[in-house]
């Protein structure tokens, strides 16, 4: 057990190499896989809610009426781009960055399997609330195992270790700022879009402590 609080706990800007020598494997590699699992199966929640999307799926669903592309070619491109603005920021990818590509999907579609959607509006409620506080939850979680972020989870991390700034106000610009763009192009925008925009900071910014292990390996500014 670390003897860091939990508050002082950082996120290392470490190499793929780096990043599987920091030890504490057993710890962070169940931590990953896990918190990946439940990113996927807390956005299945929130799309069967019915009350609105994540924001940047309203910026694919945006993109989407432009462009003669499928929403799985648009989400793809989409990451591409999203990565070369790491290249800036000098945030370097990691196994946590590729896991995300490979299972958050098929973790959403099996989750979906065993959710009915619910009728009432009191239940879509329920599920669209549990899926923000579930997202916020596994977005600690596989982050802080220190594998590497997401693309779009690498473009927060990275603003905010170059400007000093807050994880939750730069997620939450990020997310408002994209559910905006993706609006005036025409997506599809709700309710849930609005609440999971201004609660995911926070609750990423409250649980990221917790989640954090410490590695060996050198902190990057």
């Amino acid at each position: 057990m670390s003897s860091t609080p939990a508050a002082k706990r950082q996120l290392a800007n470490l190499g793929p190499i780096q990043q599987l020598r920091g030890g504490r494997l057993p710890r962070r590699l169940p931590q990953l896989i896990l918190g990946l699992y439940l990113y996927g199966a807390s956005m299945a929640m929130i799309v069967t809610s019915g009350l609105g999307m994540m924001p940047w799926d309203v910026l694919h669903s945006g993109i989407i009426k432009h462009v003669p592309l499928t929403f799985g070619t648009i989400v793809t491109i989409t990451s591409f781009l999203v990565l070369l603005i790491w290249i800036p920021l000098r945030q370097q990818p990691g196994l946590g960055t590729i896991l995300n590509a490979l299972l958050i999907g098929p973790s959403l579609d099996l989750t979906r399997l065993f959710l009915p959607k619910p009728e009432e509006l009191g239940w879509n409620i329920a599920l669209l609330i549990g899926g923000i506080l579930l997202n916020g939850v596994a977005s600690a979680m596989y982050i802080g195992s220190q594998f590497g972020p997401g693309p779009r989870d690498g473009l927060m991390t990275g603003l905010s270790r170059v400007t000093g700034r807050s994880i939750r106000l730069v997620r939450t610009l990020i997310e408002v700022s994209v559910v905006v763009v993706g609006w005036l192009l025409g997506g599809v925008f709700g309710l849930g879009t609005a609440l999971y925009a201004l609660g995911i900071g926070p609750i990423t910014q409250a649980l990221l402590p917790t989640f954090t292990v410490e590695i060996s390996g050198p902190k990057r500014d």
